[in-house]
């Protein structure tokens, strides 16, 4: 599935660039959510599933030191260009090459709706390794009554209740602090979780 993903984002890239990597194309409540969250982290934030590196960006402004990961490698070139001396790595996030407990804070912006129910676990695991004790997680995916797959734009994705996926924060570790979530008319409805480890 991993291969699927990135080469369908891959194929993409460039559109995906146009429509989405800049701060401008994010609701103001996410903009709001991230900052407030990021403002009491102490250390490193990895942002995991970085696209094209926007988020990591408004870390990194924000005083924040943030390195960026990506499965697709079109994303991480513009990153490397776009904001130069920001590291980003190209890896997939089922095994991150980030040592054990470097990291105070793991971003994860709607970069785990591709994975499948059976697999979600495997990437939060992994943040729960690299994360420092007591680090903060934060998740942003689609919020839904059941957990079920639909059809995005690029590759098939799943929304999921906000009840089940803190389950699953649970399963790997994680002390769920707060879930957001935030309804606009004519979109999928979003939802956000907020961990720590």
């Amino acid at each position: 599935m991993i291969n699927v993903v990135s080469d369908a984002y891959s194929r993409r890239a460039a559109e995906y660039v146009e429509r989405f990597a800049s701060m401008g194309a994010v609701h103001p409540s996410d903009r709001q959510l991230v900052a407030t969250w990021a403002d009491g982290i102490e250390g490193a934030v990895l942002d995991a599933g970085c696209g094209p590196g926007q988020w990591t960006n408004f870390l990194n402004e924000a005083g924040i030191p943030a390195l960026g990961v990506d499965l697709v490698p079109e994303f991480i070139e513009h990153a490397r260009v776009a904001y130069p001396g920001i590291p980003f790595r190209t890896g997939s996030l089922d095994a991150l090459d980030v040592s054990t407990g470097t990291v105070g804070g793991v971003l994860a912006w709607y970069s785990l709706i591709h994975h499948e129910p059976d697999t979600i676990r495997i990437p939060l695991l992994e943040f729960s390794r690299v994360l420092s004790p007591g680090g903060a997680l934060l998740i942003g995916f689609f919020d839904g009554h059941v957990v079920e797959k639909f059809d995005h734009a690029v590759v098939p994705a799943y929304q999921w209740p906000v009840s089940d996926l803190c389950d699953e924060l649970v399963a790997a570790g994680f002390d769920v602090v707060e879930t957001h979530a935030r309804t606009t008319t004519g979109q999928r409805s979003h939802g956000a979780i907020l961990a720590l480890r």
